[in-house]
């Protein structure tokens, strides 16, 4: 009888990913990016979460819905919503990815978003625009939020990633936009083109 091969001690490749952070960090355009690379769904929690004028949904329809979007064998989310979901994806991810830059560098970027969104009067979901006086002269600000919401969202990551109940959940902290796109480039390069779609190299003459 021959012997069985070896096992690897490679990590298998992840599939299942959640990319996490701070409101308006770059989540959703990095997991999608992902997705892309991957060739596989990209599930932005903010577009199955908000409906028309910025109501929320009813949380039994949310987790349903989310529920139905991650039962696929892969995926990218982008998003948080832990309180909501987290049961749901806790044991179907194989990888989060945490960007956790710092806070003026998320400012800014939240800032960049905002305005460009409004000046632009983007539909966003299909259903919403941004409006600049919520951020302003409301509690809905999102500024507001991630200055309050920041030390509380890094100590749930860290007790995350400490957390042995979950041993095979593996996890990714970027600090930097430029780590994210070194982390990025090792971990999903890009394919040419022939590769991606599966058609065989030209023949050389």
């Amino acid at each position: 009888m021959s012997p069985s091969p070896p096992r690897s001690s490679e990590p298998k490749a992840p599939r299942r990913i959640v990319v996490s952070g701070n409101t308006g960090v770059g989540k959703s355009t990095l997991a999608e990016e992902i997705a892309r690379r991957l060739d596989v769904p990209f599930v932005e929690l903010d577009a199955l979460f908000w409906k028309p004028d910025w109501q929320e949904p009813d949380p039994d329809q949310f987790r349903a819905d989310v529920q139905e979007a991650t039962s696929g064998p892969a995926w990218v989310v982008a998003g948080n919503y832990n309180s909501r979901v987290e049961d749901i994806l806790r044991d179907r991810t194989d990888l989060v990815v945490w960007l956790d830059y710092r806070i003026p560098l998320t400012f800014w970027r939240l800032w960049r978003r905002t305005w460009r969104r409004w000046r632009d009067k983007e539909l966003l979901w299909g259903t919403n625009r941004e409006r600049m006086r919520d951020h302003f002269l409301t509690r809905d600000s999102l500024f507001h939020f991630l200055l309050r919401s920041h030390r509380r969202r890094r100590r749930y990551m860290e007790k995350a990633m400490a957390d042995s109940a979950r041993p095979n959940l593996r996890f990714i902290r970027l600090r930097t936009p430029q780590a994210t796109e070194r982390w990025l480039k090792a971990s999903f390069p890009l394919q040419p083109p022939a590769a991606r779609q599966g058609a065989a190299p030209p023949s050389k003459a």
